[in-house]
């Protein structure tokens, strides 16, 4: 049996003296290499934007059905003799873009247009490798986070499958009467690189920030401000799926007017081809009247959620919804002149980089709305 205690003493003193703290969750030591995984999604969202560059000039070029076969691997080396040049030549004058629409083109300007074409797919390799690396150094140093290794690894095979898509799309063109891929294929290869984007930019604002920090933001979501800036990024997602099947059939250049189109709200005969499904994706006049009032609706969209941000008590919050109404302004601007300008690929490539930047933009700010920035009481 223990001894007496004296009536004020404490129980268990030595125990209690001796014991180590141990935090929670919340206090744990990071795992992995979170700034290093940064950097390197950071330049593949880089690498990304600039694909998505190079991609659009290529189609405003008409070069992308210049290479009529896919070889991933041996593909990465050009014609290196003028036997392979004829050879490449000779392909391309089989398919009926060259028999249609560019027959006599001499070799030189064919090359033009291979050059284009061989720098995208080029890159899109770049990007393929860039990921393997990183992913598979990361994982083989165990510098993964925890809950982290399926996510990066979805990237790659995401990026795979837009390199089998963008195939798909090619082969559209190679055969029957079309001078040019098919829209909603277009529309499909784009979407996939809008989502590659969309989901680096989302897991580079994660690790920006530690879990601690992350965690402790969680308890001050602004959860009806999250669903709206979702709802914002749906609708910006319809938008560049319709603005892909614009520059598919070049609809932008068929009604250079503005508000009207032709002298009124709806273009002449929007619905002539048949089967009737077929002009919501050929008729040019019915797709860019889509693209343009989906535009509209995103625009009252934009204002309306901007408007609730409005009573966010949080800084940074407003701020980012800020920028996405600024960028929504100067887009829907630059849509009006490549409307009234016929769409030359000067205004047509700026046009696809603002929807770049405001596609991040309205992440970021949905990204904010979930996991928002503390502030000091004074703000």
């Amino acid at each position: 049996m223990s001894g007496k205690r004296a009536i004020f003493e404490e129980v268990g003193t030595d125990r209690v003296r001796n014991a180590t703290p141990s935090g929670g969750m919340i206090d744990a030591r990071p795992r992995g290499a979170r700034r290093g995984i940064r950097i390197w999604l950071m330049i593949l969202f880089a690498l990304v934007v600039v694909m998505i560059a190079v991609g659009g000039l290529t189609r405003l070029t008409d070069s992308g059905l210049s290479i009529t076969e896919w070889r991933p691997v041996t593909g990465a080396i050009p014609p290196m003799d003028a036997a392979g040049w004829a050879a490449e030549f000779e392909k391309y004058r089989a398919i009926p873009q060259y028999q249609l629409e560019n027959k006599g083109m001499t070799l030189a300007e064919f090359k033009t247009i291979y050059w284009w074409e061989w720098g995208h797919r080029q890159l899109g390799r770049v990007i393929g490798v860039v990921w393997a690396l990183g992913f598979f150094g990361f994982l083989v140093a165990r510098q993964i986070p925890t809950g982290w290794t399926l996510r990066l690894l979805g990237l790659g095979v995401l990026g795979g499958l837009q390199g089998a898509i963008g195939w798909w799309m090619v082969t559209s063109g190679l055969g029957g009467d079309r001078v040019a891929v098919a829209s909603y294929r277009l529309a499909t290869h784009l979407g996939l690189a809008f989502v590659i984007l969309g989901l680096i930019a989302w897991y580079a604002f994660l690790l920006g920030r530690s879990e601690r920090d992350l965690m402790q933001a969680r308890r001050s979501r602004e959860q009806r401000l999250s669903l709206l800036t979702g709802l914002v990024i749906g609708a910006a997602f319809v938008q560049i799926l319709l603005g892909a099947l614009v520059a598919g059939i070049d609809a932008g250049r068929a009604f250079p007017q503005w508000p009207l189109m032709a002298g009124g709200i709806l273009p002449p005969d929007p619905f002539v081809l048949t089967p009737i499904w077929r002009n919501f994706f050929e008729d040019a006049g019915l797709v860019q009247f889509m693209h343009r009032t989906w535009g509209y609706v995103l625009f009252i969209l934009v204002i309306a959620v901007w408007w609730r941000a409005r009573r966010s008590p949080h800084h940074a919050t407003r701020l980012a919804l800020n920028a996405v109404l600024a960028a929504t302004v100067i887009q829907m601007l630059i849509g009006i002149a490549a409307v009234l300008y016929q769409a030359p690929w000067e205004i047509a490539i700026v046009h696809q980089a603002v929807a770049v930047v405001l596609w991040v933009l309205m992440l970021r700010a949905r990204h904010m709305a979930r996991y928002p920035v503390a502030q000091s009481v004074r703000g």
